[in-house]
């Protein structure tokens, strides 16, 4: 059964999701729910999907990545969970173009830091540990701030926002930093 994602508007996505046991990460419910979003986010298709993006405000990502992209540094990522996820930010902020499966059909050049570490529970309530870079890292800031009511649209370089179609039409191919000079840097303010 695929789950429905909700998109931008839905007042789920602007609100900082509720921490969850061990005892309920174990549960046959969050289980469930897990294989469910899984399967959903496969069938979007995506590389991420937070709880929030099917309406249930837990602190609950699953993340996977079978890409390989040497341009972004994007290989691929198994799949896995990351429940109740803290994160520290390393290093400079890189410019890319993110979509969102919750907020269909845009995309926006949005800095994001190359690398990170974040310390969370995996789908057994076990504490790991996750340093990642590149594009995983990218991802993980991505879910992570949808565990917390933030989205993409927040960070952005607004004058980078455009539909997917004229993204792929008229940017294809160009680096970031080339884009940005061409349309200015226009920035929401900082969160």
């Amino acid at each position: 059964m695929l789950l429905k994602i909700v998109q931008t508007g839905e007042p789920v996505l602007r609100q900082g999701a509720r921490t969850l046991t061990r005892a309920e990460i174990v549960s046959p419910e969050i289980q469930t729910l897990i294989e469910l979003m899984r399967q959903t986010m496969h069938d979007a298709p995506g590389v991420g999907l937070a709880a929030p993006q099917i309406g249930q405000s837990l602190q609950l990502a699953v993340i996977e990545d079978v890409a390989t992209v040497d341009e972004t540094e994007r290989q691929p990522v198994p799949f896995h969970v990351i429940v109740n996820p803290r994160l520290t930010l390393h290093d400079a902020a890189i410019d890319f173009f993110e979509g969102c499966l919750s907020v269909d059909g845009f995309q926006a050049i949005v800095p994001r830091a190359h690398d990170v570490t974040v310390e969370a529970l995996d789908h057994r309530g076990e504490p790991v540990s996750i340093k990642a870079s590149g594009w995983y890292a990218r991802i993980l800031q991505h879910e992570i701030d949808h565990l917390n009511g933030v989205l993409y649209i927040d960070r952005m370089h607004t004058r980078t926002f455009t539909t997917s179609r004229n993204a792929a039409r008229l940017w294809q191919g160009e680096k970031p930093a080339d884009i940005l000079a061409t349309l200015g840097q226009g920035r929401a303010p900082g969160i």
